[in-house]
């Protein structure tokens, strides 16, 4: 027998059924069987206890070798599950059946066990996985049985609470949430959220989502979700959605979703820009939206090697509504590191790139929606972060691309001069960034030991209008004076809490009404 712990299936082989035999061939076997363990007795009965020890170990090296080296042909028998007090049975056998039934080799079957158990914890409502692969029945010769056992989790309710900031928009958030696991047995997670952020984004939602299980081939999820968010500082509206989110699909690399939302744009300063001005009011947004994602890098918060790539399609207008937003918004993240073999040193490549466009008669005439397009800015950092082009470092948030000047206000007190009211950043329709990142141990060990490291990189983006028949005058040569640069050196401090970044970035290249500023940025962000 062997047992499978929590991390995944132990190296000790179980016992490899021999496959079925001729009758003459199983008479002379069985008389050589005989004969060999009558020899082998003997022997071992002359044999001291260290001589023994050796001999068995010996065996078992032989037997690792054969494991490892020959197929042994095996298919499961059946699948048992003990443990599960609350949790049905359907919603475990819908996570593992699939994965046994393909396996037809002992070597199969042990990386399937490894597979199940990861699936297994991955649905949050276990405190331990044990799967035992078992010799099957004598009378099915070559078979094993699979025996699964669970723990389930003490306190099904669970919260977390922390604060979070955001130095390039100079906001604080402080968020809370709560977990309430298995309730009914089927798997189901039922949360709740708040998230407070002074001065910018606020937002309350609550949510269920449950596994596979059934005739159910896929998980489904629920959200509904009260966002405000302010954006006046930067473009002159603050914005309120009340939304549902429904996930359709998420299998593998493949996630499909449903959003419905009713949103509303209002200005109480009065000063926005036309831009602005012509899209406050209501509309509701209606969208399908579909993930491609595969990442295979070590590491997605400091990747040595392995790539990633994410692509986003999302489809809005779905509603029959004169309300309706009609887009078509493109994402695609690309990342690549590669490792140079020194202080543990990589190199990490970076291209994202993101387009919008509405649809419909007389499309390119009209304007995007104006929350819905490219925004680029802030201090996130473009290497682990996989959400389309926003992120150039050494810029403040929303603080890069077109901008209009907003509505001039005349005092009174000053003759009827009027005070330069600023400008709005109002997006993009066409965005693309990129960044090479070069990052490496620090040569102390105290800071090894941490995982303190430092980092060298360079960052660009462009972010182009080109709906409302701005496509015509858009050329190459105004597309490649459209990109802003930075470049930099910084400190990355990992902790459980929280992620700091300290970085000081030099302004390569920016525009008129870019915020792009030389010198020490800090960024806070919860680890993943």
């Amino acid at each position: 027998m062997v047992d499978q712990p929590e991390s995944g299936p132990k190296s000790t082989p179980p016992p490899v059924p021999i496959p079925d035999l001729e009758p003459d061939e199983e008479i002379e076997e069985d008389e050589d069987d005989e004969d060999f363990d009558e020899e082998e007795e003997e022997e071992l009965e002359t044999l001291t206890p260290e001589a023994r020890m050796r001999m068995e170990r010996t065996n078992m090296d032989s037997l690792f070798k054969r494991l490892s080296t020959e197929r042994v042909p095996v298919r499961v028998h059946d699948v048992i599950i003990k443990g599960n007090t609350k949790t049905k049975d359907s919603v475990i056998e819908a996570e593992v059946e699939a994965l046994f039934r393909d396996a037809t080799s002992f070597q199969q079957l042990l990386r399937a066990a490894g597979v199940a158990n990861a699936r297994l914890r991955g649905l949050d409502i276990f405190e331990s996985v044990n799967i035992t692969l078992d010799a099957g029945p004598p009378e099915l010769p070559g078979t094993a049985n699979v025996v699964i056992e669970v723990s389930e989790v003490k306190n099904p309710l669970t919260g977390d609470f922390g604060v979070y900031s955001k130095p390039e928009a100079r906001s604080w958030s402080l968020e809370g949430s709560l977990k309430l696991k298995n309730l009914f047995g089927y798997g189901d997670l039922w949360d709740g959220s708040v998230s407070y952020g002074w001065g910018q984004t606020s937002e309350v939602s609550t949510g269920v989502s449950l596994p596979r299980f059934k005739g159910i081939s896929t998980p489904l999820s629920a959200r509904i979700s009260l966002l405000s968010q302010d954006w006046l500082k930067f473009s002159s509206y603050k914005e309120q959605a009340l939304g549902l989110s429904l996930g359709l699909l998420s299998s593998g690399n493949h996630d499909l979703s449903y959003n419905l939302s009713w949103r509303m744009l209002k200005d109480p300063s009065q000063m926005s820009s036309h831009t602005v001005r012509r899209q406050l009011g209501h509309s509701l947004l209606s969208a399908l939206k579909y993930t491609f994602k595969i990442d295979r890098r070590d590491s997605p918060m400091r990747p040595t090697r392995g790539h990633a790539f994410v692509s986003t399609t999302q489809i809005g207008g779905l509603f029959p509504d004169i309300r309706s937003l009609r887009f078509i918004r493109q994402e695609v993240d690309l990342r690549y590191a590669i490792p140079l073999g020194f202080y543990r040193a990589a190199l990490n490549l970076g291209l994202s790139g993101g387009v919008i466009l509405p649809w419909g008669s007389g499309s390119m005439n009209t304007s995007s929606y104006l929350p819905e397009r490219f925004f680029m800015g802030g201090n996130s950092s473009p290497v682990c972060s996989l959400r389309g082009p926003t992120s150039v470092l050494g810029f403040k948030a929303r603080g890069m691309g077109p901008a209009e000047p907003r509505r001039s206000v005349k005092d009174n007190a000053t003759d009827g001069n009027a005070d330069y009211p600023g400008v709005d950043h109002i997006g993009g329709d066409l965005a693309l960034t990129a960044f090479a990142d070069l990052s490496f141990d620090l040569p102390l060990k105290v800071f090894r030991d941490a995982g303190i490291h430092g980092h060298v990189f360079a960052c660009t983006g462009s972010l182009n209008k080109i709906t409302e028949k701005a496509y015509k005058e858009f050329s190459m040569q105004k597309f490649r004076d459209s990109f802003r640069s930075s470049a930099g050196v910084g400190i990355i401090v990992p902790t459980k809490l929280f992620r700091m970044e300290v970085n000081y970035c030099y302004i390569l290249k920016q525009q008129e009404h870019d915020q792009g500023k030389t010198g020490v940025q800090f960024s806070f962000a919860s680890p993943l």
